[in-house]
């Protein structure tokens, strides 16, 4: 496999391959000359760069003694890291953690996102939250909802200086009474007070504009301080990481359409102030 630039597969793949080595309690350069390779041959796999064939990799999961089921996952999952976009897929059942997700978040260096029915997830309170999760068919028990309700909080940590982050907001989803009145205003004073921070903007468009190109579905965009951008899109059952370059060309189109249509910061924050009084 060629040294490539990193992928969001690429990536994934490289935290799974990263946890096997780290299990060796040997240092990364140990386990290199264990097997005959340069350190920097390792680290590259490990940062989702590839750089070693198949028979190389399948000698490296023998020396971190990983499982059968582990190495043929990761066998499998070899074959493909270099692929750009990711499709994943979870069933039914609603995950407690969206890992690739969090992982790009944390090292993103801005966020862009479209929301059309709800408030952003990452300015939600919990009182907004809980109902929400509560509507998922296959969550049944109060402790399902609390794990979950406790995951979503705790990725708020992510609202920090030293990124920045932009909310459009359809005015249909301030005006959607989540959670009842007391909760709904309680969410709205809210993005109030979080829209002040300087490294939050928050934008809505307003409804009475009628049909513009957010109209198709809700994203996000992520940019990063080395890696290419990535459009991450969210269904009912799966999410999809794209980061073609294409791709990037239409969602950045939409945005710029947003942009163009969207009150400006003050004026979003007077029309929450008009909705919640």
């Amino acid at each position: 496999m060629p040294v490539r630039a990193s992928t969001v597969r690429g990536r994934e793949f490289a935290a799974l391959v990263r946890a096997a080595v780290d299990s060796t309690g040997m240092s990364h350069r140990a386990v290199a000359e264990v097997l005959g390779w340069d350190p920097q041959k390792l680290s590259d796999l490990l940062a989702g760069k590839g750089g070693v064939t198949e028979v190389d990799f399948a000698r490296l999961l023998g020396l971190c003694r990983v499982t059968e089921e582990d190495f043929d996952h990761l066998m499998a999952l070899f074959k493909v890291s270099r692929e750009k976009g990711w499709w994943q897929f979870y069933g039914a059942d609603l995950p407690m953690q969206l890992r690739t997700l969090f992982e790009h978040e944390d090292v993103a260096k801005e966020i862009v996102s479209w929301h059309l029915s709800l408030v952003p997830g990452l300015l939600q309170l919990p009182d907004y939250m809980r109902p929400l999760i509560e509507q998922w068919p296959t969550i049944k028990k109060p402790e399902q909802v609390e794990q979950r309700l406790k995951v979503r909080v705790d990725r708020q940590r992510v609202l920090e200086g030293g990124r920045s982050f932009t909310f459009y907001v359809h005015e249909q989803a301030l005006r959607l009474p989540v959670g009842g009145e007391s909760v709904w205003r309680d969410q709205l004073h809210h993005l109030l007070r979080m829209s002040v921070r300087p490294y939050i903007h928050l934008r809505v468009v307003p409804t009475a504009i009628g049909a513009h190109p957010g109209t198709m579905g809700e994203f996000k965009m992520m940019k990063f301080h080395k890696l290419e951008p990535i459009v991450y899109l969210e269904t009912n059952n799966s999410c999809i990481f794209l980061e073609d370059k294409a791709t990037f060309a239409l969602y950045t189109s939409i945005l710029t359409a947003l942009d163009g249509v969207a009150l400006d910061e003050e004026q979003s924050r007077r029309l929450i102030t008009d909705i919640v009084s």
